[in-house]
């Protein structure tokens, strides 16, 4: 067997896995979108039925009317622009002390940090939901919002980026008189534009698809997200599959487009770390 078709072998293997990789990871959501159209007859039945025999649109507008909408839609917004803000705010601060400040114990106080990345963030769900209710902040913004406002992941992240800028950057800057935080955001920060949009949209994602935390923490519909009002779809004389799809395709929109078209920052943000130790 000749080189050249070796490569053209290796290559159609290549692409025949990516193919079969990627169908069957779009495959429950072609399933999420065919079953928001189907009607209620169609969608348990066995054999499967794939393709609707009409169109309904109809399940969008009840989707929409059976829900809150509007209002867990303003709730998801607030949140995941807070979440996104308070995590940017301390990630940048953060990142900035353990890569550029020099202090004693800094090495290992960032490695009792990073150690946190060990424990399942399930287990801290009990502890902060009770000192919130000792607070006084639960069904609060505050609540929906503080307990996420800071990342060790997004931390490590940065603090790579940083590490890999040069330090003659910084003491240049200091012969010029330049203030620290002056250095942070007028030279560090605009290095590291990638990394730091990068953070910025994974925190989105992960804070408008939230569930547990929202369902715990709020007691009204006036602070619910949009992820909780899922559960208005399960009632008493089963699941209304139809709507159900419907309402999740208007949650997963707005992410999805977001990550289409900031997906290129999000591969640059993490490439660029190096995960330099």
């Amino acid at each position: 067997m000749s080189t050249k078709l070796r490569r053209c072998l290796v290559r159609a293997a290549t692409y025949l896995i990516l193919v079969a990789g990627a169908a069957f990871i779009l495959l429950p959501f072609v399933w999420m979108i065919l079953t928001s159209l189907k009607p209620s007859a169609e969608v348990l039945l066995m054999p499967p039925k794939w393709l609707p025999s009409r169109i309904q649109w109809e399940n969008y507008v009840e989707a929409f009317e059976s829900a809150p909408f509007l209002r867990y839609f303003c709730n998801s917004v607030i949140v995941t622009v807070l979440i996104t803000t308070g995590e940017l705010i301390t990630t940048i601060l953060a990142a900035f002390a353990f890569s550029q400040l020099r202090f004693r114990g800094r090495e290992v106080l960032f490695l009792l940090l990073v150690a946190t990345m060990m424990v399942p963030g399930e287990i801290l769900v009990i502890p902060n939901f009770v000192t919130l209710a000792k607070l006084g902040w639960v069904d609060t913004y505050k609540a929906l919002a503080l307990p996420w406002c800071a990342s060790v992941f997004s931390i490590f992240l940065l603090r790579q980026q940083f590490s890999s800028i040069p330090e003659d950057f910084h003491k240049a800057a200091r012969v010029d008189g330049c203030k620290d935080l002056r250095y942070l955001f007028t030279v560090l920060v605009p290095m590291s534009r990638p990394t730091v949009v990068s953070i910025a949209l994974l925190k989105i994602i992960n804070s408008w698809n939230s569930y547990l935390w929202p369902l715990i923490a709020t007691n009204t519909n006036d602070m619910r997200t949009l992820p909780v009002g899922l559960a208005f779809f399960s009632t008493e004389a089963g699941v209304k599959y139809n709507t159900l799809m419907a309402f999740s395709l208007m949650i997963i929109l707005p992410t999805l487009v977001v990550y289409l078209f900031t997906q290129k920052y999000i591969i640059r943000g993490v490439s660029n770390t190096g995960l330099k130790g």
